[in-house]
């Protein structure tokens, strides 16, 4: 858009922001053209309306250009890129081996040993049948491995969806006495959780997601642990009674208005376990090829828990366990949603909650690990694909999953090439579901706790919240508010006040827009921000503003007083230091763009406002977005020949020079 002169010349018409400096207009010799070194703004290529919204459109939806690969082939060239597309397994799979199929195997029946013990746990945290949580651990990951684009992403029930739709639920059904609809709630709301997430895949509205910012969500995740953790302080205490609600104070209230539940051998096993637990996942965590110690560990602690309540349960009548589980594969669940009744608000907003969430850290960290292994992992793909897999999911007797990041770790220490680690320990659970059933029977709650626990300890990034604290305090600042409102208000608010916040914060930067005066580095044409660069001097008479974001109606009001400020207080410093008088206010829209007719207007008023003070306001560097709007609104015709510069150096030497010339 901004050219040197000759392709200026060669792409814009002569137009009135040409003519000649008014004080020379009367001279037979006066000058038709800029002096030398000073160039044209020009306009950008004329577009249509309709070119113009589908060049928007294109940039909106499509910015990674998904039809490049279609081009120049032929028919049957694209319809194998297309079902690649569609199916990225046919794209990986012709070159598979022999190699990566063992890399795979060991991979899959690593994360099978820990999916196995957390698909039980997580489903007792969304206060459903430990049997859901297998269900979920062997559907989805078949599905995934067919659509998902990620090579490491391990797929199957996480804690945080869990705890979000347990809490969610059961505060309008109770689990204990409506199974039967509680679990109808549980797969509608996975259908529509499934149906949102395909929907923002297919439609390319991705960026949706993003409004739950980092510090909102470390916030969020450290809070949710807590309660997590608190909440399987049930079974590691062995308590019967015990609250249903999520806020800290409820949840403390329960465990020490119980004492007289507590059970000392299950608090002496429980804590035992969670004590080995934890160990084991600090070694993994300091030394990353012992890895395999945390993911085997909770498959061990189910085991020999298991072991030691066969052993002696004549003594240990107070230790609950889990009980008899049912053998067989997933039965279909698609008569069991709920489409009408009195319900159905409920579960569209659990599902699309449970879906945003779900969705978010599924392709967060398909993309953390993307990004180790020089691999790209497609945003709107991996939509559909985790979409697709809860739609499936929801009809197969399975609950919300997604891609979970201790698993997925595990996947990637262990060695997975592709969604074949997946398969396998979709094989693994369904030899669990086939045999294996019985084996469960007398599996403790309080080892199911400690699991849960040693896993949310997981989601508390201490270091995250620390870099916030020290990079960004506003960020920190809505790291806390969601971190408390989780606490101490509930989860689902808890969520809201990070949505909120995050949306505030972007309002904030809009609707109060950065500005700063700019001053010359001596030696050169480069202007830099007085405050930041000690070397950058004031330029005599010369007062550079440089705008940092659009304008428009919601901050074009904030942007006019704030320059006028600008302007007073370098006036009252001049006079103070008795140094020339103000002359020139020039505008630096490098960083400007876009603009609306709100701005447009608020320029146009600045400008009569200045003139009316003697002072003369300048423009320069334009985008073409913005160029084209203040000459389609004719706001250029107040600016003239010197009103437009290319660079803040140009307008600088052409202005002075022409002050130079005047008696």
């Amino acid at each position: 858009m901004f050219e040197n002169s000759k392709k200026v010349e060669s792409s814009s018409s002569p137009s009135e922001y040409d003519e000649p400096r008014p004080s020379e207009a009367g001279s037979a010799n006066a000058p038709l053209t800029r002096p030398p070194g000073v160039h044209r703004v020009c306009l950008p290529p004329c577009q249509t309306s309709v070119q113009k919204l589908r060049r928007r459109l294109l940039e909106i939806f499509f910015p990674d250009d998904p039809l490049h690969r279609f081009k120049d082939q032929t028919w049957f060239r694209r319809l194998v890129t297309g079902l690649q597309c569609s199916f990225p397994i046919l794209k990986w799979a012709p070159h598979y081996s022999f190699k990566l199929l063992k890399c795979d195997v060991v991979s899959g029946v690593t994360i099978a040993s820990l999916a196995i013990p957390q698909g039980i746990s997580y489903a007792k945290l969304a206060n459903l049948p430990p049997i859901i949580g297998l269900y979920s651990s062997f559907v989805p990951p078949l599905i995934y491995s067919v659509l998902g684009s990620s090579h490491h992403l391990a797929v199957g029930p996480v804690s945080i969806a869990s705890l979000v739709m347990g809490t969610m639920l059961s505060e309008a059904v109770s689990y204990t006495a409506e199974p039967a609809l509680y679990l109808k709630l549980a797969f509608t709301s996975t259908f529509f959780a499934g149906l949102f997430q395909a929907s923002l895949g297919f439609l390319r509205l991705g960026f949706i997601i993003d409004f739950l910012s980092k510090a909102t969500l470390v916030g969020f995740m450290a809070g949710a642990a807590i309660i997590v953790s608190l909440q399987q302080l049930k079974g590691l205490l062995g308590i019967v009674h015990f609250t249903s609600k999520m806020q800290i104070i409820p949840v403390l209230s329960s465990v020490f208005n119980h004492r007289n539940e507590w059970s000392w051998q299950t608090i002496l096993i429980g804590v035992s376990f969670l004590t080995l637990l934890l160990t084991t996942r600090h070694i993994s965590s300091r030394r990353p090829r012992l890895f395999w110690i945390s993911a085997a560990a909770p498959l061990t602690s189910v085991i020999l828990s298991t072991i030691l309540v066969v052993c002696i349960k004549s003594k240990l009548h107070d230790i609950q366990t889990i009980g008899q589980l049912p053998k067989g594969l997933n039965p279909p669940s698609a008569r069991m949603l709920l489409f009408t009744g009195g319900h159905l608000a409920l579960t569209i907003k659990t599902g699309i909650t449970t879906g945003v969430l779900s969705l978010t850290e599924g392709i967060a960290v398909g993309r953390t690990f993307a990004a180790l292994k020089n691999y790209q992992v497609n945003g709107n793909k991996e939509m559909m694909a985790i979409g697709l897999m809860n739609i499936a999911g929801s009809c197969s007797s399975c609950y919300v999953t997604t891609g979970s990041f201790s698993r997925s770790a595990v996947n990637y220490n262990a060695g997975g090439q592709s969604g074949v680690s997946n398969i396998v320990m979709a094989g693994a659970v369904l030899i669990t579901l086939l045999f294996l059933m019985p084996l469960f029977h007398y599996t403790p709650n309080l080892i199911l706790a400690a699991i849960i626990i040693t896993a949310a300890v997981g989601l508390i990034d201490y270091e995250a919240a620390y870099k916030l604290w020290k990079v960004d305090k506003l960020d920190f600042v809505a790291c806390l508010c969601s971190f408390f409102g989780v606490l101490f208000i509930s989860v689902a608010l808890g969520l809201a006040i990070a949505v909120g916040i995050s949306v505030f914060k972007i309002l904030l930067n809009v609707t109060r827009p950065n500005t700063v005066s700019l001053g010359n580095i001596p030696g050169t044409q480069i202007y830099q921000n007085l405050s930041r660069y000690t070397q950058a001097v004031r330029v005599p008479s010369f007062l550079i503003l440089g705008i940092e974001a659009p304008i428009y109606f919601a901050n074009s009001t904030y942007l006019q007083d704030r320059i006028l400020r600008w302007i007073r207080d370098e006036e009252q410093w001049l006079a103070s230091n008795d140094i020339c008088d103000l002359r020139c206010v020039i505008l630096d829209m490098t960083a400007v763009t876009a603009i609306d007719t709100s701005g447009l207007d608020m320029i146009s008023e600045l400008r009569k406002m200045l003139d009316n003070r003697s002072l003369k306001l300048v423009l320069a560097n334009p985008v073409g977005s913005v160029m084209e709007k203040l000459h389609k609104s004719n706001v250029l015709e107040l600016f003239h020949f010197e009103g437009l510069y290319l660079t803040v150096g140009e307008a600088v030497s052409d202005i002075s020079s022409s002050w130079k010339d005047q008696p």
